[in-house]
């Protein structure tokens, strides 16, 4: 949700330095797709081979993933879904993020994974209805009179209480005069003796630059001028700019909430009856949720959210929702999905899977897998035909080497010089002298997903070695080291098996 003020939010973790007896800056984790940063597309809609975006290959899949987040940006593809399949490891779930990327961070983007709707705590389909609920967006736009300006004179008036004896100290705050100053002008304001509890909650001294809500009293404290900033020689403070044009002014202010937000706020509130704008619904999403959002309540709220569209004071905004593993869902999951999708409040949907044709889970007479039907990606035929099918391929040798640079940068690996450069295609019968091809003729062998596994293992038997530069002797001393999934099958195969 945006805040309602030009708040500058400071990176400070971006800039700052570790604390003492650390070198360097504060690094992020390293995920599995850190290295991804968008589809890497042209305005034309195809692949740019000089975008450094983090997805390699894979051009046909990419393309079309261009083509929807087009229809998600231009609101028509709503209620539809998309199918990503492909063999394990060939960058479904890389793609999917790619496209939140692209997307941007006002659309919505839910991410689950399939095995989440099981729980014995939540229903199956309160899960998923409440993924829909995270994934439709709504922004609302309100007119609001506010005060801005840099705090004058912050001056507490106070007065003998009346309830008390003449000869006892009992006195109370009568107003508070406030003076803010813009670049424009200077106003002096008489507040309401309530106000000054919003103003010590703030911590609103002079020199602070604040704004205030005239509807509903609400203050808060923007930061210090930056009149303010040489004042000392180590500073904490955020500092901000003097406010431009008049301290009384109106202001557009907009909000980005979820319904799934409405959702929690209604089924909760706080109780306060006095401010009835969108701040005062998001107030108690802080506390535990103790039951299920009804349906009842969810088709108010619908409708509420429907009168804000018609009336032109908020715009909807359908985000993503990505479940990866789709086979794990079971029959009534499929039938759920098929049904909400014909939703008018429905989010676009992205589903991967990896599996070909194979039993729906619920269908067969255990309940589960136990036999059933069969279909393919474990998808109902139903549904299936409501899918835009997207398909990947396996990445090629030369993909690998290219994915595995990637990762090793990604990682802050330095591999060997003749890895350090792209391979031209007659350097390929020479590659595996390098680390780069040794990786790669393993992903070739193996999988890609255990090449890279392999990436930090070789690092840390360079690093044992006394070097910081791994060889391909440190590549196949970790493959020794350790085994893939088809070397395992193989070696199960060839023994009786540990427990059977």
């Amino acid at each position: 949700m945006e805040s309602t003020a030009p708040v500058t939010t400071a990176q400070a973790n971006a800039s700052s330095s570790t604390p003492s007896g650390a070198s360097g800056p504060t690094a992020d984790r390293v995920s599995s797709h850190t290295h991804v940063k968008g589809l890497g597309l042209s305005e034309f809609g195809t692949v740019d081979v000089n975008a450094n975006c983090g997805l390699v290959g894979q051009v046909p899949a990419r393309e079309a993933c261009g083509l929807v987040v087009d229809l998600i940006q231009a609101q028509k593809l709503a209620g539809r879904a998309l199918l990503l399949v492909g063999p394990p490891g060939t960058g479904k779930t890389a793609l999917a993020l790619a496209m939140a990327k692209e997307l941007g961070p006002a659309v919505p983007f839910c991410p689950m994974v399939a095995s989440q709707v099981y729980s014995k705590e939540v229903k199956k389909t309160e899960m998923l209805t409440t993924s829909f609920r995270k994934a439709i967006g709504l922004r609302i736009r309100e007119q609001k009179e506010v005060y801005e300006g840099e705090v004058t004179e912050l001056t507490v008036e106070e007065t003998q209480d009346a309830l008390q004896h003449a000869n006892t100290y009992g006195r109370t705050i009568a107003h508070v005069t406030l003076s803010l100053k813009t670049t424009k002008g200077t106003q002096t304001l008489k507040l309401d003796p309530t106000m000054y509890e919003s103003l010590a909650k703030e911590n609103v001294t002079i020199g602070d630059v604040i704004y205030i809500e005239s509807n509903s009293g609400a203050v808060k404290r923007v930061g210090r001028s930056d009149t303010f900033a040489t004042e000392f020689d180590l500073e904490a403070e955020e500092y901000v700019p003097l406010p431009k044009g008049d301290v009384h002014k109106r202001r557009q202010v907009v909000q980005d909430v979820s319904l799934h937000d409405l959702d929690l706020a209604n089924a909760q509130p706080s109780g306060n009856s006095s401010r009835k704008d969108v701040v005062s619904l998001m107030a108690s999403l802080g506390r535990p949720k103790k039951t299920e959002i009804t349906d009842k309540l969810r088709t108010e709220i619908n409708k509420v959210v429907t009168k804000y569209i018609q009336d032109g004071v908020a715009e909807l905004v359908p985000g993503v929702l990505f479940i990866d593993e789709v086979h794990m869902l079971d029959q009534e999951c499929f039938t759920f999905l098929n049904r909400s999708l014909e939703s008018r409040l429905s989010p676009i949907v992205v589903l991967a899977t990896n599996r070909g044709v194979t039993h729906v889970r619920g269908t067969g007479s255990g309940g589960q897998d136990g036999g059933g039907v069969k279909a393919p990606h474990g998808i109902p035929v139903d549904l299936l035909d409501r899918l835009l099918i997207v398909p990947t391929r396996v990445y090629s040798e030369p993909e690998m080497r290219d994915i595995l640079r990637l990762r090793a940068a990604t990682e802050s690996i330095v591999l060997d010089d003749a890895a350090s450069a792209p391979l031209s295609s007659a350097d390929v019968a020479t590659a595996d002298t390098s680390t780069l091809g040794k990786l790669a003729e393993i992903g070739t062998r193996t999988s890609l997903r255990y090449a890279v596994q392999l990436l930090t293992p070789a690092h840390i038997l360079a690093s044992c070695s006394g070097r910081t530069i791994v060889s391909p002797r440190d590549v196949e001393e970790a493959d020794l080291l350790f085994l893939d999934g088809k070397a395992s099958a193989q070696r199960l195969s060839q023994m009786e098996g540990f427990l059977e």
